[in-house]
């Protein structure tokens, strides 16, 4: 089995990104550990600040859980902390290091994903550049992003036909909305107010958990 393919099973479900301005510092240990415990399968940590003592803990404490609930810990556009703290991958954007330069130093079993945001042309070409998944959004209007470009739904059957690697959505996901996206074939979705500034983070990672575990039996 190569690697890519033995990846695929990871990259399905719910995918948590964090948020330093919706998670204290105080509480995030326990808000991540909420967030696995409602099913959350992937969590990315993102954090822009430049306080690398807080960003070497929290993803040190990210890993150790994702560890103990069996998911998967992605770090956002840091390839040395994702190294340092042995992630099992990175998520990078169109201004981050290139898919190579990652591999060359996190090794061919880490994951690599990769923000495509509307195009399918990206998309093709991260593949090709050995890309574990590949990300598209924003879906909908996000208040964590408010100007991302919108992606168009069709956007997600057109690459599950030209592409191998699992399809990532992001931007505005709800669970009002979600289903449009897993109709269309999407693997993951990737959220993060809906999710991080809701009132019962466990519940609220069930729920969409649920949905995922539904739409995943209707495919079989």
């Amino acid at each position: 089995m190569t690697t890519r393919s033995s990846h695929k099973e990871k990259l399905k479900g719910l995918y948590a990104i964090t948020d330093e301005n919706l998670i204290t510092e105080e509480n995030f240990e326990q808000t991540v550990e909420l967030a696995l415990q409602g099913g959350t399968k992937i969590i990315q940590y993102r954090d822009k600040s430049n306080n690398h003592k807080k960003r070497l803990q929290q993803s040190s404490i990210l890993q150790s859980l994702c560890k103990k609930h069996n998911a998967t810990c992605i770090i956002n556009d840091d390839i040395d902390l994702a190294k340092s703290v042995n992630a099992d991958g990175v998520h990078l954007g169109k201004d981050d290091a290139s898919i190579s330069h990652a591999r060359q130093i996190l090794g061919k079993n880490s994951i690599i994903g990769v923000s495509c945001y509307n195009s399918l042309d990206a998309a093709i070409e991260a593949e090709k550049n050995g890309a574990d998944y590949v990300a598209f959004g924003a879906m909908f209007s996000s208040p964590t992003k408010p100007n991302a470009r919108i992606a168009k739904l069709a956007l997600i059957t057109q690459a599950k036909q030209k592409l191998n690697v699992p399809v990532c959505t992001i931007g505005g996901i709800t669970i009002n909305n979600i289903h449009q996206l897993t109709e269309q074939g999407a693997d993951m979705t990737a959220v993060i107010s809906s999710l991080f500034s809701s009132d019962d983070i466990k519940k609220t990672a069930d729920a969409f958990s649920q949905h995922f575990r539904k739409q995943f039996r209707a495919r079989i």
